[in-house]
């Protein structure tokens, strides 16, 4: 397992069909690449969060495009081989150093691997580093 601390950026957008697809359609035509990429309802519209692999070609594109995004934050990035309780390792050792997870989205990747995007309240990124060995 692999865990790398990374940025994202989060943006509040219309709960509507193709919002995101018209989004993620323009940054792809700028040219950003994303490690990552969710999002969900949240009261009457949607959160959108973005990991970019290139966090300062990511925000002048979304500058260019309008994009309301909020302040940088920092994530992790999870990758490993899929077994059975992956997942679970990964946050009894968050639990064990006393960290509470906000949210974690994680996949099966196929191939052996899974990948997880994870995040903890800002105050505890150094500390969770250091739990994940990012």
């Amino acid at each position: 397992m692999r865990a790398l601390k990374v940025s994202y950026f989060a943006m509040q957008v219309p709960n509507r069909p193709g919002e995101a697809g018209r989004i993620l359609a323009g940054l792809a035509k700028a040219g950003i690449n994303l490690l990552a990429f969710t999002g969900f309802p949240s009261g009457r519209q949607a959160q959108m969060d973005f990991i970019p692999v290139n966090p300062k070609t990511f925000l002048a594109v979304a500058r260019g495009m309008k994009l309301r995004l909020r302040e940088r934050k920092t994530a992790f990035l999870i990758r490993g081989s899929d077994q059975r309780g992956a997942i679970a390792r990964i946050t009894s050792r968050l639990a064990t150093s006393k960290i509470n997870v906000t949210a974690v989205d994680a996949v099966s990747a196929g191939a052996g691997r899974f990948g997880a995007i994870l995040w903890v309240k800002q105050k505890d990124v150094s500390r969770a580093a250091r739990a994940l060995g990012a």
